[in-house]
């Protein structure tokens, strides 16, 4: 215990402050006699640190070190062996005192083959760091410290939520500045809330004006860091201008007006362009887009309503309550219409009839009365223009997978209906349709990311096929470009309760990797032979024209249930093998093992082509050869291109030269 505490303390006789510091082992699992590992350095201090650790301490000088060795080599011995009990019990505490968590942290190998893509620009903004510029612009060192800079991700959760907060900033503005404006005793009843929550929004525009200061933006497809541009970006933009003049102090006007008009904070409204922001970065993550813009349309067909009612009142206040039947009813005390509920519901109620067209109002009487009501019948007709467009649209979005999955059934019909074929199979057909609109199978992937550029869709097709795709063991090895390329060219197919998925005999075109469902391998007689499930995969042998694997299928195979595969062609195998001789040779190989395993080809046998490599050559084997003389032609031909460009450039440079 004694000796314990001893080594805990780091006083180790003669060893100096960085060798106590200097980390000696790296521990990964198992024992401490099996984790250690140093490079020759570490064994150098090492050494140096038992040594010192025979005499009293390292601060004797050279001579009487040598002289203390000369005369006492016993001494030196057992000085040896005490340091190497020392270094023991250290590095036994080091590796029970160690973390696990680098074990929890490790990736899979297979799975980073496929980073087809750097540090996104949430991860470089997590980071502090811009992927596409050196570390040396990414940060300054003060004291060996990095000081990351602060710049706020343009397309990040922090700069959404905080647009949120000033969406609400904005429609307590729209709504209520023109609100209090109209109806006086909504001011004058709550005029300190009013005074408190106009300066607290004002607060936040200013909080927001300070953080476009620091918000990213992508120049080139390069993200701007550096402070100065970002102001400067902002500064020369519109929406600085609007900032600016949405905080212009117009409240001094309240010493002049009073604070019965608070029309005078109209140029708060100004900011109206963050909030659209929002609502368009909502539309964008939200996974609910048509129900998002039902409640937009609702929100401005709420807000126009909201100014027109505020605006009838206005006018009707201008020429006398009740002086006519189009004008607000007169207000006199005992009135039923003096009260501020019925105030704004009464105006609320005439704008809705009157831009909606959908009820009687009393007609207008006076000139200002007419042209207040010919306004309001065409922003009227622009709304229901707008509500039947938009909602028509939107109803048609989103029955438009419905309509196109009933359109295609209905077309089976008719053509199984016309050949005549049997109710039987009609009944399997339309389960089948039933199975896949059910279950979300109905959408053609290739269609959905036919917008997406290829890395995209290989990352895509990744995450959705990672775990399947792993399990297959002739692609272990291959590198992760061939692989790219591979998963891009599965097909999904669905099979139906006893649906042959392959027949033996039949010519193996494809291979099949199973998603979801079981499959029986039987015989002739139907007798299961194998039972595969998911992850499991067949046909591989067939499509890689092994010697002594042939193209005939060995077995049947038969859907239980309702199984889900992944399809693989040999046209598609072949034709991203051109671009890869590397993987083809490491297909072949695993695949050669496999029927070495199997007992069909012979472990003597070193060629991989046919097995009649003197017969005539094959259709496929000449379309390969044809294909790599066109691509070398091709080459050619660019060179060719090249040098006649550089020597057509070399003499025109020439002639301007002899012409001088």
């Amino acid at each position: 215990r004694d000796l314990y505490n001893y080594v805990d303390t780091g006083c180790l006789y003669g060893c100096t402050a960085m060798d106590r510091a200097m980390p000696i082992i790296v521990v990964e699992s198992g024992s401490p006699s099996d984790s250690i590992a140093s490079n020759s350095e570490d064994a150098k201090k090492e050494a140096q640190c038992n040594g010192d650790l025979l005499g009293p301490s390292s601060a004797l000088s050279p001579e009487q070190t040598d002289t203390g060795e000369d005369s006492d080599s016993e001494e030196e011995q057992n000085g040896n062996a005490f340091a190497k009990l020392v270094r023991t019990i250290q590095l036994i505490k080091k590796w029970a005192s160690r973390s696990p968590q680098s074990d929890l942290d490790r990736k899979d190998s297979f799975l980073n083959k496929f980073r087809v893509t750097g540090p996104n620009i949430d991860s470089a903004f997590a980071n502090g760091n811009n992927p596409q510029q050196s570390s040396e612009h990414n940060s300054t060192t003060e004291g060996g410290m990095y000081k990351k800079r602060r710049v706020i991700n343009p397309s990040g959760n922090v700069l959404y939520y905080w647009l949120g907060l000033v969406t609400i900033a904005v429609l307590y503005n729209i709504f209520l500045i023109i609100a209090r404006e109209t109806f006086e005793q909504l001011q004058e009843r709550y005029l300190a809330l009013w005074l408190t929550l106009d300066y607290l929004c004002d607060v936040i525009y200013v909080g927001d004006m300070a953080i476009q200061f620091f918000t990213g933006y992508l120049d080139n497809g390069l993200l701007v860091e550096s402070p100065k541009m970002l102001g400067l970006h902002y500064v020369k933009s519109n929406a600085f201008k609007l900032d600016v003049v949405s905080l212009i102090p117009t409240d001094v006007l309240f010493a002049v007006f009073g604070t019965k008009h608070p029309i005078v904070r109209i140029n708060r409204i100004l900011r109206a362009h963050r909030m659209i922001n929002f609502f368009n970065r909502t539309e964008s993550r939200t996974n609910f887009p048509n129900l998002f813009r039902i409640f937009m349309l609702v929100l401005w067909i709420v807000i126009i309503i909201h100014w027109n009612a505020c605006f009838y009142y206005l006018i009707s206040d201008s020429i006398g309550f009740g002086s006519d039947d189009w004008v607000y009813p007169s207000q006199a005390n005992g009135s039923n219409y003096s009260s501020l509920t019925r105030q704004y519901i009464f105006s609320f109620y005439w704008s809705t009839l009157t831009l909606t067209t959908i009820g009687e109002v009393p007609g207008p009487h006076r000139d200002w009365e007419y042209v207040f009501v010919i306004v309001d019948f065409l922003v009227g007709v622009l709304i229901f223009a707008t509500i039947v467009g938009n909602v028509g649209s939107m109803i048609t979005n989103v029955n438009a997978a419905r309509t196109d999955f009933q359109s295609r059934l209905d077309s089976i019909k008719q053509y199984m209906q016309y050949r005549a074929v049997g109710k039987d199979l009609q009944a399997r057909v339309i389960k089948w349709f039933d199975y896949l609109w059910l279950n979300s199978k109905t959408l053609n992937e290739r269609d959905v990311l036919h917008y997406l550029p290829d890395k995209l869709k290989a990352e895509i097709a990744i995450h959705v096929h990672f775990a399947t795709l792993k399990k297959v063991s002739i692609f272990e090895q291959c590198e992760a470009g061939f692989l790219e390329e591979l998963v891009l060219k599965l097909r999904s197919q669905v099979f139906s309760p006893g649906d042959y998925v392959c027949r033996k005999g039949d010519i193996g075109k494809e291979m099949y990797i199973i998603k979801s469902g079981k499959l029986e391998v039987v015989d002739e007689n139907q007798n299961v032979l194998a039972m595969l499930s998911d992850g499991g995969y067949f046909g591989e042998i067939s499509i890689l024209n092994l010697s002594g694997g042939g193209n005939r299928r060995t077995a049947t195979v038969k859907s239980v249930g309702y199984s889900e595969l992944f399809c693989l062609s040999k046209h598609d195998l072949l034709e991203a093998l051109v671009e890869y001789p590397e993987a083809k040779a490491i297909l072949e190989e695993n695949g050669r093992k496999l029927l070495i395993k199997d007992g069909t080809l012979n472990a003597d046998s070193e060629t991989l082509e046919p097995a009649h490599s003197s017969a005539r050559p094959t259709h496929s084997a000449i379309m390969r050869r044809l294909e790599k003389q066109e691509a070398a032609l091709e080459q050619l031909q660019k060179r060719f291109d090249k040098i006649l460009g550089e020597y057509n450039t070399l003499l025109g440079k020439k002639s301007s030269t002899i012409s001088l």
